[in-house]
């Protein structure tokens, strides 16, 4: 997706290398004319000569202008993704991308000199499938000569804001192998051009660790690219990570303007409106010179901002080459005439080696160590809405990712069947959600619902691989068959239950009352998108303390007997009148409310001796119309008009339920939001769970729905935000490190992305919250944390959607607006003590136990099954700043294996330190053949990877300190090293012992 909002300066500063056109201006202005009357002594063919010399290579001393002719095909945005393969509906818009590949073959084979670069895996491997031999016998041989390159090589372009840096890998990693598997090629080129800002992630994760050589992108701030382009910095080395460094350092280009040419003259789609160049003299409108002339000027303007002499031409843009005819004729015969010319050198060029050209010229490259958010298109113009649009199908996403991670590892220990269910189908699915046209919320409406619809698919598919494991797994006899337990579950309408652990034991309980905004939820959201309504309805949430084993189940016997029921929790209904202070919190955690209002007034941590004041309010932001200067707050932007905060609409009702195991605060802040805020015994957190919705626009006024956490910390305007769930960088109010911030929209323009969480700290306490999925946050003020839960926007942003982001649910005639629940978590600890919670209860948000049911007879279930199961060595767990990321058999048998360092560099003490997993005990009942270290989306060995690496010159202090990383895994002892931070990926051959 491409709408080009900037208006670009075309102040340009010569530095190091300056270009002008060597012809004198009059010469220029008359050239048509002399061209007719000394065409026998210029180097320009007769009208019968049609063979272009397309043959040019790089030229020293000149400038280079490497055209790189690409499209930039989204997998789903106006329609979806199998619509914009098929060409369907085009009544939304005319692309096709299944005329892109066949019109593309064709058209390489015309000319060996010719090149062109493709991204996307979910379109390629569509026309893939479909090719006869020897097509694929064909396409084989121009990825081979070169002809054809495959860059970024993802089973889409991911967003960098939303997406969690475990669906990155995963998606990268799905089109990476499959391009492996089928041409024997490696991607190096990065190619993110149309994200709406760039991570420190993509950067140092997910370019330098898959081995790319380069990053190459479109969107930054208009005022940073105003900027980047007066002081020739566009194009950089990128060391994102503050604990690797120039370890994981990437060189990175931001396009001049956008990722389309360099100027509307130079679109050659069937329909493009720009002068052909008409080279035959016997036909009107002969233009080659000014064609040139053209050309050559947008060529040296370009070269007066960049560096080095070679420049890069992006020739394409969304869906283009439909005819790729069109565009490589005229691409043929700029570079025949270009060259002939003299003035500069033009060529078929790819990212690949341009930044080899770049390498070569031995330049001394400035260095960013920040991330690229946020994005600004023009003033006014945050893109920092889509931070949280669409939080239901956020929400889903990220529900999904932890499901897809839990079936691949019960599918390990199983086996992989070459029949049963497996987890491809929610691989492709998850995959295409992270898009950033997907995930982000910037899609129209039906798009939205074909990604949910192919989410809903995979799952299925991949609950029943999930039972059928378990089912395998927890079996006592070796028929060979699994007998998979009933699913459907009874509903228990009585208060007389109790829990058993695997031993028999009673294990201590709670119930809790189902609220009726949950129930009122559930019913109408069941009957909107299942089509039949609940027939039960649930009374009580059942809440037990669970111990699992690592990498294991646990079984529990829910049964009725009222002599050994759960406890129901004391319920108190403070009402308005009352001038008490109410405190909440079975264990170490107290949260104080004052009674006559209900509001949170203080936190109070008996371990720590923690005690802050502490308040938590709803607010909302008008969303601006547009009405004045066409800019409204839409999908993509974040545009508020008015502030205002959300008061009780009576008087408030706070409900406090207690038990022994937590405690619950209800309350109903107004019509359309509901709060459960939960405090547990053992923890030392406060859980807040939110209903939101319908937000009413009865008004025609949009509204973005955010809370606000307000303690008395003194944070100096700074803050820390995650980047895509794994490293927390600083954010300070209204500045930019790479620049003189011009600040025009104060609340808008200090938004980031929040994946995992979003802190801040003084000199004595610090504030940590984390979150269920993605949303924007910020610290508008000091001492206060604020989260966007919720939007609905009745405008468009004029970002190419066409659509206001107003989402509906309807139940036949009956359409309200979007209801989303959700939750958020938040801590106050002594300074430096926050990232141990926020490391390992992060992990368990986005990584929480699996729960699954069956309803047996308790004799003939324990009798004939399993009661635990670990698939890892006795009393071995791993070190508490580790994670298994990835554990997946692939088609071949061998096993990827992932394990990430949860911890940057002095994040902790404790934890931020060099830590061991031993194989051998991390999966006992296998032996272990062969380990071999790869790269991160395992394509090549990391060896091989590192040997391949371009080391990139950089001013200033260019050596800087090593980076900690763990060393080589020993074949012996089969002991893997993690220095903080670290991700590594290993390929194993197994056999079973």
């Amino acid at each position: 997706m491409i709408i080009q909002n900037e208006n670009p300066s075309h102040r340009f500063r010569r530095d190091r290398r300056s270009y002008s056109i060597h012809m004198p201006t009059l010469i220029l202005l008359f050239l048509p004319f002399l061209f007719h009357l000394f065409s026998p002594i210029l180097p320009f063919p007769s009208p019968t000569c049609f063979a272009y010399n397309t043959s040019a290579g790089l030229v020293p001393g000149k400038l280079n202008v490497h055209l790189v002719p690409h499209s930039h095909d989204d997998v789903g945005w106006l329609k979806t993704v199998d619509q914009y393969y098929v060409g369907s509906n085009h009544s939304i818009q005319g692309a096709c991308v299944q005329n892109v590949l066949d019109s593309l073959i064709p058209a390489l084979l015309a000319d060996k000199n010719r090149k062109f670069i493709y991204v996307e895996q979910a379109f390629f491997q569509r026309w893939w499938r479909r090719q006869t031999p020897s097509i694929q016998t064909t396409v084989r041989h121009l990825v081979q000569s070169g002809q054809l390159e495959f860059i970024n090589g993802g089973m889409c372009m991911h967003d960098e804001a939303t997406a969690h840096y475990i669906d990155m890998i995963d998606q990268t990693t799905l089109g990476h192998r499959y391009l492996k598997q089928q041409f024997n090629v490696t991607p190096r080129i990065g190619w993110q051009i149309d994200p709406f800002g760039h991570s420190a992630v993509q950067a140092y994760l997910l370019g330098a660790e898959l081995g790319f050589d380069s990053l190459f992108f479109a969107r930054i701030d208009y005022q940073d690219r105003a900027k980047r382009k007066v002081d020739k910095t566009l194009e950089l080395v990128w060391q994102a990570s503050k604990t690797f460094g120039s370890s994981a350092q990437i060189f990175t280009g931001a396009f001049p303007e956008n990722y389309e040419p360099p100027s509307s003259n130079f679109y050659f789609e069937v329909d493009s409106e720009s002068p052909l160049v008409q080279d035959d003299i016997d036909l009107f409108d002969y233009n080659v010179p000014d064609r040139i002339n053209d050309f050559v000027s947008a060529a040296i303007a370009q070269a007066n901002i960049t560096r080095t002499n070679h420049i890069m031409w992006t020739m394409g843009t969304d869906f283009n080459y439909q005819y790729a005819h069109t565009w490589f004729r005229q691409m043929d015969k700029f570079i025949h005439y270009v060259n002939q010319d003299g003035r500069v050198n033009a060529l078929y060029s790819t990212p690949s080696i341009y930044t080899d050209a770049k390498y070569a010229a031995d330049e001394y490259w400035p260095v960013k160590t920040d991330d690229y958010f946020p994005y600004a298109d023009r003033v006014n113009a945050y893109w920092t809405g889509y931070f949280t649009s669409r939080p239901a199908l956020k929400g889903y996403v990220r529900m999904m990712s932890s499901y897809y991670l839990a079936a691949r590892q019960l599918e390990f220990f199983k086996g992989k069947s070459k029949s049963g269910p497996k987890t491809d189908s929610l691989a492709d699915a998850l995959a295409l959600a992270q898009h950033h046209d997907a995930i982000t919320g910037t899609e129209k409406q039906h798009v939205a619902n074909d990604y949910a619809k192919r989410l809903s698919i995979g799952y299925k598919e991949a609950e029943k691989l999930v039972a059928t494991s378990l089912a395998c797994l927890s079996q006592l006899s070796s028929t060979g068959e699994c007998q998979i337990p009933a699913a459907k579950i009874q509903q228990v309408f009585n208060e007389d239950i109790f829990v058993q652990d695997s031993t028999g034991k009673k294990v201590e309980s709670q119930l809790l009352p189902v609220i009726d905004a949950s129930l009122s939820f559930r019913d109408f959201h069941t009957t909107a998108y299942v089509g039949v309504s609940p027939k039960t309805i649930p009374t009580h949430w059942l809440a037990f303390s669970a111990i699992v084993p690592p990498l294991g189940f646990s079984t529990y016997i829910i049964s009725s007997d009222k002599g050994a029921a759960a406890k129901s929790g004391r319920q108190t209904i403070y009402k308005s009148h009352q001038n008490a202070t109410v405190e909440v919190g079975p264990g170490n955690l107290k949260l104080i409310y004052t009674a006559h209002d209900g509001k949170l007034a203080r936190y109070i941590n008996t371990r720590t001796s923690v005690e802050e004041v502490l308040e938590q309010s709803y607010g909302f932001y008008s969303g601006n119309d547009g009405s004045v200067d066409y800019q409204a707050s839409g999908a993509y932007v974040f545009r508020p008009n008015l502030t205002y905060p959300i008061r009780p609409e009576w008087p408030v009702l706070t409900t406090v339920l207690r038990g022994p195991l937590l405690d619950e605060v209800h309350q109903k802040i107004n019509s359309w939001i509901y709060q459960v805020t939960r405090v547990y015994k053992g923890r030392e957190h406060a859980e807040v769970e939110f209903i939101i919705g319908p937000i009413p626009v009865d008004d025609r006024i949009g509204k973005e729905v955010t809370t606000e956490i307000t303690t008395t910390i003194q944070n100096d305007k700074r803050f820390y935000t995650d980047s895509n769930g794994r490293d927390f960088i600083e954010r300070i109010r209204d500045y930019r490190k790479d620049w003189k911030l011009q600040v025009n929209q104060p609340v808008a323009g200090n938004y980031y992305p929040i994946n995992l969480g979003i802190f801040m700290k003084d000199n004595t306490r610090e504030l940590s919250v984390l979150v269920d999925r993605s949303v924007g946050g910020s610290s508008i003020r000091d001492g206060q944390l604020e989260l966007m839960l919720h939007r609905r926007l009745l405008h468009d942003d004029s970002r190419g959607v066409d659509e206001a982001l107003n989402e509906i649910v309807c139940v036949q005639d009956e359409c309200i607006g979007l209801t989303i629940a959700g939750k958020y978590y938040l801590r106050i600890d002594p300074l430096g003590e926050g990232a141990k919670w926020r490391r390992s209860f992060g992990q368990e948000i986005y990584s929480p136990m699996l729960l699954a049911f069956a309803l047996q007879d308790k004799n003939d279930w324990t009798m004939s099954h399993l009661k635990t199961f670990s698939g890892i060595y006795p009393s071995y767990h791993l070190p508490e700043n580790v994670a298994i990321i990835t554990l997946q058999e692939l088609e071949n048998g061998k096993v990827l294996l992932r394990l990430a360092h949860l911890y940057e560099i002095g994040e902790d003490k404790d934890l931020s330190v060099m830590a061991t997993v031993e194989l051998r005990k991390l999966f006992p009942e296998k032996k272990t053949i062969k380990v071999t270290e790869t790269s991160l989306s395992a394509n090549q060995e990391r060896a091989e990877m590192e040997k391949k690496r371009l080391v990139w010159k950089v001013e200033g202090n260019s050596k800087g300190e090593k980076a900690l990383r763990g060393g080589p895994v020993n074949s012996a002892k089969l002991v893997v090293e993690l220095a903080p931070m670290e991700i590594r990926t290993f390929l194993i051959d197994f056999t079973v012992k």
